[in-house]
C-alpha cells in the first residue's frame, strides 16, 4: 500500500466543532475547545499518524464577518491556510441550513479553487433521518470529493473522515517525524490555555474582548514559571474577571495551572495579572504577540 501524504485546511463558521475534530483525530489535546464562537484566533498546525499515511491538519479560525484588525487578520488566517493545503476539509453543523455564512465560505473556496471535503458536524444531537436531508441540502452547494456526517465530540465516523482525507491526498514521505504533534510554542499554548479557562468561567461580552500575553516563561529545576498578562478593554471588564475578593480570577488561574500541569508534565507557578489596555485587538505589536502577526506559513 504506497504512503500518502499533505496538507489538510480545517475551515468553517465560528462554533461548528473545528478544534474538537481536529483534537480528536490527532488523539490529544492541540487547541482549545469552548461552546462560544471565534475561539480558535490563529492557525494550529496539528499531525494525524495513521498506518497510510500522515495528515497535517491546519485548524483554522472561524471565517466571518470581521469587526476588528483582529478578527481580519483570524479570516485572512483561515483563508491563507486553505491557499496552502492540498486539500480543505470544510466543516459545518447539520442542524443548520445553508444561509449566508455557508455561501460566503463557499465563494471563498472556489476563489481557491482546491478540492473539498465536506464533513457535517454533531450528528449525536439529532436524531437520524435528519442527517440525510442535511446530506442533500449541502450537496447543492458546491461540487464535493466527499460528504461525510461526523461526530467531533463522540468520535463517529472521525477515523472514516481520516481514512477518506487521506485518499485525497499525494503519495509522499513524512512531512513531520512520527512523534510530531503541533508546531504551537509554549508559550502560545499556555496563553490559549488561560484564555479557555476565562472562557469557560465568563459571559457576554467578556471573553470575546480578552486576550492573553504570555509576560515571562521559564523552567527551573522541573518548575515551570509562568506570568501573564490577561487584556480587557473596560473597567468593567477588569472587575468580572478578577471577582468579589479576587475569586474568579483565582479560580481562573488554578484551573488554567492544572491544566498546564498535565498537558506539559511538569510542575507550574502560574501568575495572573489583569491590565486595561482599549484598542488592543487593533494594536499589531499585541496581535504579533499572540500569533497572529505575520502568515505562520506551514510549509
Amino acid at each position: 500500500m504506497s504512503f500518502r501524504s499533505g496538507f489538510v485546511a480545517v475551515v468553517g463558521r465560528p462554533n461548528v466543532g473545528k478544534s474538537t475534530l481536529v483534537n480528536h483525530m490527532v488523539g490529544q489535546k492541540v487547541a482549545i475547545v469552548s461552546d462560544k464562537p471565534q475561539t480558535t484566533r490563529a492557525r494550529i498546525l496539528a499531525v494525524v499518524n495513521r498506518p497510510a499515511g500522515q495528515i497535517v491538519l491546519l485548524d483554522t479560525p472561524g471565517i466571518h464577518k470581521p469587526m476588528h484588525r483582529m478578527n481580519q487578520q483570524m479570516v485572512e488566517s483561515a483563508l491563507s491556510s486553505a491557499r496552502q493545503a492540498e486539500l480543505v476539509l470544510w466543516l459545518v453543523e447539520v442542524s443548520e441550513a445553508p444561509g449566508p455564512g455557508e455561501r460566503f465560505v463557499r465563494e471563498q473556496l472556489r476563489r481557491i479553487g482546491h478540492p473539498v471535503v465536506l464533513a457535517i458536524n454533531k450528528i449525536d444531537s439529532v436524531r437520524k433521518p435528519r442527517i440525510l436531508p442535511a446530506i442533500d441540502a449541502y450537496r447543492r452547494l458546491m461540487d464535493f470529493q466527499e460528504i461525510v456526517p461526523v461526530s467531533a465530540l463522540t468520535g463517529e465516523n472521525v477515523d472514516r473522515l481520516a481514512e477518506l482525507l487521506l485518499a485525497h491526498l499525494p503519495e509522499g514521505d513524512r512531512l513531520y517525524p512520527e512523534d510530531f504533534l503541533s508546531d504551537q510554542p509554549g508559550r502560545l499554548f499556555v496563553a490559549e490555555i488561560v484564555r479557555e479557562q476565562i472562557l469557560a468561567q465568563t459571559r457576554e461580552e467578556v471573553p470575546y474582548s480578552v486576550g492573553v500575553v504570555i509576560d515571562s516563561f521559564a523552567e527551573t529545576d522541573g518548575l515551570l514559571r509562568i506570568e501573564a498578562s490577561v487584556l480587557v478593554e473596560r473597567e468593567s471588564q477588569k472587575g468580572i474577571l478578577i471577582g468579589r475578593a479576587g475569586q474568579r480570577l483565582k479560580a481562573i488561574g488554578t484551573a488554567a495551572r492544572h491544566q498546564i500541569e498535565a498537558q506539559m508534565g511538569a510542575r507550574a507557578y502560574l501568575g495572573l495579572f489583569v491590565k486595561v489596555q482599549r484598542d488592543w485587538r487593533e494594536d499589531p505589536a499585541i496581535l504579533e504577540s499572540m500569533g497572529l502577526g505575520a502568515d505562520r506559513g506551514a510549509r
